[in-house]
């Protein structure tokens, strides 16, 4: 099963509004697919602290410069979300940060 597939099959852990930084302020050269995941950090301050996740994109690619609310599902639920709802605010990472989220819904 890949994992686009998987989370057809999950319900988000939390929902953010995610802006994707564009190519030129460092974001990703290309789309972002259904099935893609990603770090997810605290802060931008060292030493970094990340979560992995995987964003819902059901609604087709994300681009870079894009902005758009998605459903989040953490690997590390227990320990991640509880972190990412009360900083309310976080930032998405490949290998630099790539755009940054603020939880609209944290339940």
């Amino acid at each position: 099963m890949s994992r686009a597939d998987f989370l057809r099959t999950q319900t988000p852990h939390l929902v953010a509004e995610v802006r994707m930084f564009a190519t030129a302020d460092g974001g990703r050269k290309g789309p972002a697919y259904p099935g893609w995941g990603c770090p997810c950090m605290l802060s931008k301050a060292e030493p970094l602290i990340g979560y992995d996740a995987l964003p819902f994109l059901d609604d087709g690619n994300l681009l870079p410069g894009e902005t758009r609310r998605l459903g989040f599902y953490f690997l590390s639920y227990e320990e991640a979300v509880p972190l990412m709802r009360n900083a309310g605010h976080f930032y998405l990472w490949e290998g630099g940060f790539i755009g940054e989220a603020t939880v609209i819904d944290g339940s």
